[in-house]
């Protein structure tokens, strides 16, 4: 699979765990910055990876930050991205096989790197179940986000 990965400068230090991992797992890591510890802005990097999902550049991705819950806020704004903060492993598998997550986030400063492999090995192996009462779910998210986009075309003219 192909993952995209950013993260903020909070989150740095753990994107090389992650990265290994991923590609220990065998999947393709497109890496969509940043390079160092020079303080920048995690929405940049959220919406580096979410348009990298939404292009088709990358199936799914996986943004740190400090907390992982501004990065997840951020990478939400973007349409087609269903991105959570996970910080144990049931959510990180169950997002994707229940809500079809495609975006993980977590926050570099509240998980250690151990629990960060285990919680991108569950997000990485995990598949959207398709059950009917998922997809239905599923279906009803597309919708608000779909009324949400007409809503906003409607006040902006």
């Amino acid at each position: 699979m192909r993952i995209a990965v950013g993260t903020d400068h909070a989150g740095f230090s753990l994107k090389a765990t992650i990265v290994g991992e991923l590609r220990r797992l065998g999947h393709e890591v497109i890496d969509k910055g940043t390079f160092d510890e020079t303080p920048v802005d995690y929405p940049d990097f959220a919406e580096a990876v979410g348009l990298s999902i939404i292009s088709g550049e990358a199936e799914r991705g996986i943004v740190l930050c400090g907390s992982g819950v501004g990065a997840s806020v951020a990478a939400n704004k973007l349409v087609g991205i269903r991105a959570a903060v996970c910080h144990d492993t049931y959510s990180a598998h169950q997002g994707v096989e229940h809500d079809d997550m495609n975006v993980l986030t977590l926050g570099a400063r509240i998980i250690g790197s151990e629990l960060a492999i285990e919680l991108v090995r569950a997000f990485a192996g995990a598949r959207f179940s398709g059950e009917a009462r998922h997809q239905r779910r599923l279906d009803k998210i597309n919708a608000i986000e779909a009324r949400s986009l007409r809503a906003r075309e409607d006040v902006n003219g």
